[in-house]
Formats: structure tokens, C-alpha cells, sequence
């Protein structure tokens, strides 16, 4: 039996939270707000749900791959932000696309593209739906006013060809993560990039969101594995020529890594894959503060270390996560390969980081840390659809800063954070902060907020919080974002970021590849 993907919330149908993750994090947050009780709001079922009448109706050449159903629609009208579920708690679906379009070939892709074109209805490319910053969501107003046509690349998930000489692959937009490392183990290979969605979101998904994974050092973008892509625009297909390297003018790769969906979509890509590891070594690292921790980072990395994790939490992110007592900061450092065993190698890093004041955990009996929040990290993205309904405001956001600038950014977001969650909810919150991922010359702290809001009033108290923690990461000196893209959400503070003559050149490029303004209007660039 085929599983069905929730419409609204994380994950499939019959998943979820379990009483006991449930009553867990109650009990945290009814600590952090000092209060005994939380007022619910029951989410909508899909048949209380009023979705507005479908403005356009695809050709019968067509109908076999469209789809106008109640679920289709509903599925298709938010990604995973915060304000994406409250309106699905608040049976918002106004916004809902008109169409629904699961292509199966690239010539089925071309042809949607083609009679959206001509209608003219906006396109939204679509993956896993696991966005986090607006990125999915149909164009609502008059961008999307004639029709709105979502492009579900769902079901385009293969591997079609496997280079076993260069370690690479030829697949599909579509495939899934868990679908793309299962064609791949047969050849000895993975693409080692896993997003904390990496369940719930494609390989196309990931390219055009130049999505960040799991991995701490090295190849930390999806940016490195991409060899060569295939792309379906309105002006056409675009295929980039397949290279380990080149120096010939600016890559046209790169134009569309990040491009969000507003050019074209990624029907297929030659990655770059590895072998399987084999060997792996990891430890737990307690410091007496989170800079200290942070400086044991730095000095890793700067010497040359270039293990596959090497994430620190502050005393709070790691207590909210089980993996500390609210007390220590952590490290939780690991290293893996493929060709020789890493003992020796862990032993140097940990002599290296107990020079800034870290002591390894010693092993014990049942999970250790690094397995306390293993566990709450992939287990994360279930928590807010039993959240919100009792009006908990709780987000993430994330950037990447030199190191020189760390600490003085980390102190302004925090507190204009805290402010703003005062100012918004009338009561104290809390700011959590852990680096996912580090480089010689910098590090990307991710923050997490928890606030309590009211029911009516939670969009525009997650904004005003939203709005100042984003003002204090530019005014830093940091990025928007490090890697969950620009989104609608994130669009105010991008386009101060960029340059403004980069601004009209990627305005440019959307003219010449779409120049009806059809791909994801109001994305990173309007037409």
C-alpha cells in the first residue's frame, strides 16, 4: 500500500509525535513559560476545509497527470514554515494551486510548461514541499491571478545512469533521498548529502534550494556534488555540459544552484558520488561554555580536521534536545572514510580540542549524548504541527558569519530576539544557538526561538520576531541564510544583501529564460 504524504504537518500519514515526545516537550515548555495549561485549537479535517473553485482546467492531453482533488490541492498549497502552518490550523487555503501536475517524463514536464505558458498561469516546482521560508507556496494576488499550476516532480525519481569510473550518476529531479541512496548502494556508492528532510525532499529540491546537509566540513553545500544539470525552461531545455572542473566563464551550473524554481525546473543532474564509508569514529565533547566550544571549532578546523561532524550546542539547545543537563555546551565530533580505521585520528582531534577545555564522555550505560540528540534532531520536524495548535511560536533561522564577527553577532541576535519575543508575546522566551556547519574562516550558527503566542494573533507576533532577528544578522554582517533559502520569507533582507547591479543581472537572466514571469513569482527576484 502506497503511503500518503500528510497535508498538513510532517511526514505521512499515521506518523507523528508519540505521547511520550509529546509530553516531553509540554513539560519543557510549560517550564519556560511558567505556565500549568495551553490553550488547543483543533486542526481542520480535510473535508471542513473550503478550497475556492479551479480557475483553469487542463487539456485532455494532460488529464492522465493532473490533478484538481481536494488532498492534491490541499498537499500542494503550503511548504513547512511557521506561518505555512498556521494558515493550514486556520483553514486557510485560499491560496490553494488550481492544478496540480505530477509529470513522468521531462517531455510531459515540457508540455505543462508549455500550456501554463500559454494561458499565461503561474508554475510552481515542487519536491518534497519541505520548505522552510515560503518557497512552495502558490503565487497568491496578481501574479497568480489567471491560474496557478503546481509542477510535482514526484514521480520522476530514478537513477538512470551510473558512471562507476568517475563516481558519478545521471538522476532524476524528483527521486527522493531515501530512494536515491537505495539505487545507489548496489554500486558501493552514495551521494553523502542528508538534510535534515532528507525523507520528506529531492534531489531537484535540494539543487535549487542549495540545500546544506548533515555534513559539517568539506562538502557541505549541494553546490560541490553537482557535475552537470538539465533544465526545463519556458525558452527551452537548458543542459549544462558534464565536467569535474572549468575555467570557462561563469559556470551556468551555478546560475541555476539557488535559483529557487523562478528560472526553470531541474528535470535531471549528473552528481558526484563517493564510495560508502566503512569507518567511522566519534566522540562526545562537554565544555564549561559554548565559546569555548566554539573555539575548539575553529581551532579544528583550522588545523586541517575535517571531520563529518563537529556540531556544538549551547547548554540550553542541548539540554532542550535531552542530549545535556542545561549546564555544558557539547561537541558531538565524528569522522568517517572509507579506506583506514580513524582511532588515531579522533585521538589527535580530541587532544586538540581539550586544549580549549573539552572532556570527552566517557562511555556509559544506555544512549549516550550524541545518540540523545541524534534522535531529537531527525525526530524535530514532527514537533510543530502539535505545537501550534496550543500557540507555541517555535522557529529556526540560521547564517553564516567570520569567525573574527561570532561572537558579537551571536550577542546582538540573541538579544534583539529576546526583545522582540517580549515586546510580541508580552512574556520572557527563550534563544538557543548551535553551529551545524564550520569552515577555516568562519562558522554557521543556527538559532532556534521559542515563544508563547494567541491564537489570532500568531503570524504577526512570529513576524515582529522574525523581522528582528533577521534585522540583527544583517546589521552583523552575516547571510540571510546559510541553507534554507530565500523564499518569500526571507526576500526583504536578500535583496539588501545582494548587490544591486547583481540584482539586475539575475533580473536579466529571468527575462531571457522566462520572460512571462510564469516560474514562482515573488521568489528571490520579481520579473
Amino acid at each position: 500500500m502506497t503511503r500518503r504524504r500528510k497535508f498538513y504537518g510532517w511526514g505521512y500519514e499515521g506518523e507523528g509525535m508519540t505521547v511520550a515526545e509529546e509530553s516531553a516537550a509540554l513539560e519543557n515548555f510549560r517550564r519556560l513559560f511558567g505556565v500549568d495549561r495551553f490553550e488547543e485549537k483543533p486542526v481542520p479535517a480535510l473535508s471542513e476545509i473550503r478550497l475556492p473553485t479551479p480557475r483553469i482546467v487542463p487539456p485532455p492531453v494532460l488529464s492522465a497527470i493532473c490533478s484538481a482533488s481536494a488532498y492534491d490541492r490541499a498537499l500542494h498549497s503550503f511548504g513547512k514554515s511557521y506561518p505555512d502552518t498556521v494558515h493550514g490550523l486556520q483553514g486557510d487555503y485560499s491560496g490553494a494551486p488550481d492544478v496540480v501536475a505530477s509529470p513522468r517524463t521531462e517531455s510531459e514536464v515540457a508540455a505543462v510548461v508549455d500550456w501554463a505558458g500559454g494561458l499565461p498561469a503561474s508554475i510552481t516546482p515542487f519536491g518534497g514541499g519541505s520548505s522552510v521560508v515560503g518557497g512552495v507556496a502558490p503565487a497568491r494576488g496578481p501574479a497568480g491571478g489567471k491560474g496557478t499550476v503546481t509542477l510535482d516532480l514526484g514521480r520522476m525519481g530514478r537513477v538512470l545512469e551510473v558512471d562507476p569510473v568517475s563516481c558519478a550518476a545521471r538522476i532524476e529531479g524528483g527521486v527522493f533521498g531515501p530512494a536515491l541512496e537505495e539505487q545507489s548502494r548496489p554500486h558501493g556508492l552514495t551521494l553523502r548529502h542528508f538534510p535534515q528532510s532528507f525523507e520528506h525532499s529531492t534531489l531537484g529540491g535540494w539543487i535549487a534550494t542549495r540545500s546544506g546537509g548533515h555534513y559539517a566540513t568539506l562538502r557541505t553545500h549541494i553546490d560541490d556534488f553537482v557535475e552537470g544539470l538539465r533544465v526545463v525552461t519556458p525558452r527551452g531545455i537548458v543542459e549544462t555540459r558534464r565536467l569535474p572542473g572549468s575555467g570557462a566563464g561563469p559556470s551556468p551550473d551555478r546560475l541555476f544552484i539557488g535559483s529557487e524554481g523562478t528560472l526553470g525546473v531541474i528535470t535531471e543532474a549528473w552528481m558526484r558520488l563517493t564510495p560508502r564509508p566503512r569507518f567511522r569514529a566519534g566522540a562526545v565533547v562537554w565544555f564549561p561554555d559554548f565559546f569555548f566550544a566554539a573555539r575548539a571549532l575553529r581551532a579544528l578546523v583550522q588545523a586541517g580536521f575535517t571531520p563529518a561532524n563537529c556540531r556544538i550546542l549551547d547548554p540550553e539547545e542541548a539540554r532542550n534536545t535531552g542530549a545535556g543537563d542545561g549546564r555544558t555546551a557539547l561537541m558531538v565530533l565524528g569522522f568517517e572514510g572509507w579506506d583506514r580505521p580513524l582511532e588515531d585520528l579522533l585521538a589527535q582531534a580530541l587532544a586538540l580540542v581539550g586544549d580549549h577545555g573539552g572532556q570527552a564522555e566517557k562511555p556509559g550505560p544506555g544512549p549516550g549524548a550524541a545518540e540523545r540528540w541524534r534522535t531529537a534532531f531527525i525526530r524535530m520536524p514532527y514537533t510543530r504541527e502539535r505545537m501550534v495548535p496550543r500557540a507555541i511560536i517555535s522557529d529556526t533561522f540560521e547564517t553564516a558569519i567570520t569567525w573574527e564577527r561570532f561572537e558579537a553577532l551571536h550577542a546582538a541576535v540573541t538579544k534583539a530576539t529576546l526583545g522582540a519575543i517580549r515586546g510580541a508575546t508580552g512574556r520572557p522566551g527563550q534563544v538557543t544557538c548551535r553551529i551545524t556547519h564550520a569552515y577555516p574562516d568562519g562558522p554557521a550558527p543556527y538559532f532556534s526561538f521559542h515563544a508563547l503566542g494567541r491564537h489570532g494573533a500568531l503570524i504577526g507576533q512570529w513576524q515582529t520576531i522574525k523581522n528582528a532577528a533577521s534585522e540583527a544578522l544583517l546589521v552583523a554582517g552575516g547571510t540571510i541564510t546559510h541553507h534554507h533559502a530565500v523564499g518569500r520569507d526571507h526576500r526583504p533582507w536578500y535583496d539588501r544583501q545582494r548587490p544591486d547591479l547583481f540584482a539586475e543581472a539575475l533580473r536579466a537572466a529571468k527575462a531571457a529564460l522566462d520572460p512571462g514571469g510564469l516560474f514562482n513569482p515573488g521568489v528571490l527576484i520579481d520579473p
